[in-house]
């Protein structure tokens, strides 16, 4: 009886009936699709994830921003220090990110853009005149004298999962016209 079964299946291997047998597709199909489904998964919410905090650091610089444009009294270190303790809070950044606050104005005669005072918290350094001086690509057209805040801020980026998206930074450029006076000013207005 065995030796019977035994020469079966060697003929049905023989004659290839092994190859059209439909019995179990499903299960292998499932077994290479199924990771590839998942990791899909991932990576899709990952990329969200990426946009999502991206976005959430952009409102967060400017309500930072549009807090500082409101000042009528001359701000400190404390201040900032406050500031950037809301930007962590509002932005949902794990680490100490890193801001740096300036006020900048508009020389119509020079054609070019100088600052009145730049400080910051964090890893990088303050911004003076030679920094800004040519930054037509990047500030708005102003009128001669007139003046802005710009407030810059950077936070660490760690995906929820590793699918390929790399740890980055999120850099947030923000300026913002004065509101309630013609300038904020750094500890004394002069």
């Amino acid at each position: 009886m065995l030796m019977i079964q035994i020469k079966s299946t060697l003929r049905s291997v023989l004659r290839c009936d092994f190859l059209r047998r439909e019995d179990g597709v499903i299960a292998i199909e499932a077994l290479v699709v199924l990771p590839l489904l998942f990791w899909t998964y991932l990576s899709m919410f990952s990329i969200f994830d990426a946009f999502r905090m991206n976005s959430i650091n952009q409102k967060a610089a400017f309500t930072i921003g549009d807090a500082i444009s409101r000042e009528t009294v001359p701000i400190d270190n404390q201040y900032l220090e406050g500031v950037r303790d809301l930007f962590e809070y509002l932005a949902r950044a794990k680490d100490k990110s890193s801001i740096r606050v300036s006020s900048l104005w508009y020389d119509a005669v020079a054609d070019e853009y100088k600052a009145d005072w730049s400080q910051k918290l964090g890893s990088i350094e303050p911004l003076t005149n030679t920094d800004v001086k040519n930054w037509h690509q990047l500030l708005p057209v102003m009128p001669d004298k007139e003046r802005l805040i710009l407030v810059e801020t950077w936070s660490d980026y760690d995906p929820p999962f590793k699918t390929g998206l790399e740890e980055r930074q999120i850099r947030n450029f923000v300026f913002t016209r004065p509101r309630y006076a013609p300038r904020v000013c750094w500890e004394t207005c002069n």
